[in-house]
């Protein structure tokens, strides 16, 4: 019962702590400012339908460029960018031409308004394939805030600009560290209300990681219960980051049950990993992919114990939640999931194949099969179901054949995990990397071109992956928030420090899970 009680008091509170706040605010910058407060705080979901009514009457008033622009400010213009944006509203970059000048390069007035730019460099992350002028505001207001930092060494507002500028707020983990945001100085452009939302996003906080450390406690309880960890000695045996994977995947608090089944495939997916990288010989892998492929324990039987312990756990996992998700939504997901882990271990196989033969791909060849050996689309198909909205025949045949919002999030991870230096939990496993594949297609590349070459590929896929989040999209924004969530998850999941370690994602389990928020 403390659960449920926990549960409704983040999912319904008994009413809207600042019940005139929204209706009182007669200054569109004002409003403006407190939605990216309440997002930066983690409580935008108490005021949702709020927020959605003054974005529709922003975006609306954004349809006509000459009269919604007209001597604005560019912080203004580029925050409301990019909150419409993120919101999920299509709004052109051309409202930046107004900051111009006539050789298409931004006004070099404007280096000494670093709100502005720092609004700008923000706004530019959410930037679609093709849009020049977000490219170049990104550049321009990169620049200027590195040189603001480096003069400023000594000031605050230099280290507010130096976090932005390493952690932009649509494309980083920023979000999931609302925590930075607790004290006063550490919000942008704070107003005369920022006071009440930090009170309120603290009493958030605390109830919020309550739910947390039961949610991981019944994961937890499970993983135990499997015996996996005794039986796959030589899988990594992980239920904390497992879980933390599931937290910042569904980050909305009403996810809770979700969350915890999501921890589940996701566990498999680095069990399965390890099974086909250190343990298996590759006859072994065959069959375990067949008894995937045709779904079938008795195909399993001639696998070592461990092996065929490991499918039909798998097996019996993804029937329960089947059934769970057929019963509260009305649609058996059974087949979808049954196609994501053929594809992955396919995939899987693929690469075991290819270290077996000695056969080196090409860097395409690696990459498009390394986006499926990612996990990424079993994470996010199993995502999708567990959500359950907007489930039917279009979406699901969708989703069987991984559209962009799977392939581009997919692309980045793989291409992330590979840019980093360190070996992942240090395995001695026999993982390429698309590094070395594409020194290989092309023989003058240098190691910091090829690292360059990586960069510019993850930011062609952020633009995607942004472009399919702005479209008509059949995907529920939920689903959609997941996708962006992932790639956003990827730098804390691959971020080794000279030591092999993790410090962020450290950090981010203690602020989760541990540190309590000062009320």
């Amino acid at each position: 019962m403390a659960e449920t009680k926990i549960q409704q008091r983040l999912i319904n509170p008994p009413q809207n702590p600042f019940p005139t706040t929204w209706s009182d605010l007669n200054d569109p910058l004002e409003a403006l400012s407190l939605i990216d407060t309440a997002h930066r705080l983690g409580i935008a979901y108490r005021f949702q339908a709020e927020i959605d009514l003054i974005l529709q009457h922003h975006y609306a008033a954004s349809l006509n460029l000459d009269v919604a622009y007209a001597n604005h400010e560019l912080y203004e213009v580029a925050l409301r960018f990019r909150l419409l944006r993120q919101g999920g509203y299509f709004v052109p970059s051309d409202m930046f031409e107004a900051f111009m000048d006539e050789d298409g390069h931004f006004k070099q007035e404007l280096e000494n308004d670093i709100n502005g730019v720092m609004s700008l460099f923000e706004a530019s992350q959410i930037c679609l394939p093709g849009e020049a002028i977000l490219e170049e505001a990104r550049v321009f207001s990169a620049r200027i805030m590195s040189v603001y930092v480096m003069n400023n060494v000594d000031c605050k507002k230099a280290r507010h600009v130096a976090r932005a500028l390493a952690n932009p707020y649509h494309t980083s983990f920023s979000k999931f560290l609302v925590k930075d945001y607790f004290g006063m100085g550490d919000l942008p452009d704070t107003n005369r209300l920022t006071r009440d939302f930090q009170l309120v996003a603290k009493m958030d906080f605390n109830v919020a990681q309550d739910m947390r450390r039961r949610e991981l406690h019944q994961f937890t309880q499970w993983w135990t219960d499997t015996g996996l960890g005794k039986v796959l000695g030589f899988a990594r045996d992980q239920p904390l980051k497992w879980y933390i994977c599931s937290l910042v995947c569904l980050t909305d608090p009403c996810f809770s049950e979700e969350r915890v089944e999501l921890s589940k495939p996701i566990s498999f997916i680095y069990l399965i990993d390890d099974m086909f990288d250190v343990y298996a010989s590759f006859d072994q892998l065959k069959l375990f992919t067949e008894a995937v492929r045709r779904w079938d324990v008795t195909v399993a039987e001639a696998l070592p114990d461990c092996m065929r312990i490991c499918f039909k756990s798998l097996y019996e996992m993804t029937n329960e939640i089947s059934s769970k998700i057929h019963k509260k939504h009305g649609w058996n997901p059974i087949n979808s999931f049954k196609k994501s882990w053929s594809k992955l271990c396919d995939a899987f196989l693929v690469e075991s194949e290819w270290f077996v033969s000695g056969y080196s791909p090409s860097a395409k060849e690696y990459l498009r099969n390394g986006a499926v050996s990612s996990g990424v689309h079993v994470v996010l198909v199993h995502a999708f179901f567990l959500l359950g909205q907007r489930i039917n025949h279009e979406t699901v045949k969708l989703l069987d054949n991984d559209p962009e919002i799977i392939s581009s999030t997919a692309t980045i991870l793989r291409l992330q995990d590979d840019l980093g230096s360190a070996k992942d939990e240090n395995q001695d496993g026999h993982d390429g990397s698309y590094v070395n594949y594409y020194m290989k297609d092309n023989k003058d590349a240098s190691i910091e071109s090829s690292r360059q070459h990586i960069a510019s590929l993850i930011s062609y896929a952020w633009k995607k992956l942004n472009r399919e989040c702005l479209s008509s999209s059949p995907f529920p924004l939920a689903f959609m928030e997941t996708s962006l969530n992932i790639a956003r998850f990827v730098p804390i999941l691959y971020g080794y420090d000279e030591n092999q370690n993790l410090p962020t994602l450290k950090k981010l389990v203690k602020s989760m899970l541990y540190e309590r928020a000062e009320i």
